[in-house]
């Protein structure tokens, strides 16, 4: 299951979610804000996304910045109650509010360059 895609990647066990965390910074702070990126394995779209997003977090700096932002890849195959809700879907992306739940956001499109994602990331958690 595991090929060693990135240094900032942890893998969990076949029926867990896989956490990968694109800042530089720890997540355990406190304040740490989540994304979650819903896929699953061969979906090129969902690769896209990842890649986008990391290009996005490595922008960061300043008051323009996501380093306290970690990436929870969830695999919709491990998960009836995922797969049932997004395999139509995937990619989605949502972020995780102050009380625990799920905001699911707008599909970003494929096209969007790194710096536009990081304006809309940065917009969904103002």
């Amino acid at each position: 299951m595991a090929a060693a895609i990135s240094a900032t990647l942890v893998f969990a066990a076949r029926r867990r979610p896989l956490f990968c965390s694109l800042s530089s910074s720890s997540s355990s702070k406190p304040n740490t804000r989540k994304l979650v990126l819903y896929s699953k394995p061969g979906c090129c779209l969902c690769d896209g996304l990842k890649e986008k997003l990391h290009a996005a977090f490595s922008l960061s700096s300043g008051s323009d910045s996501l380093n306290d932002v970690t990436l929870q890849v969830r695999d919709i195959t491990t998960n009836p109650e995922w797969e049932r809700a997004y395999q139509y879907e995937i990619p989605v992306l949502a972020k995780e509010n102050s009380d625990g739940k799920e905001e699911v956001l707008p599909r970003l499109s494929p096209r969007l360059s790194a710096e536009l994602i990081q304006k809309k990331l940065l917009a969904a958690f103002s």
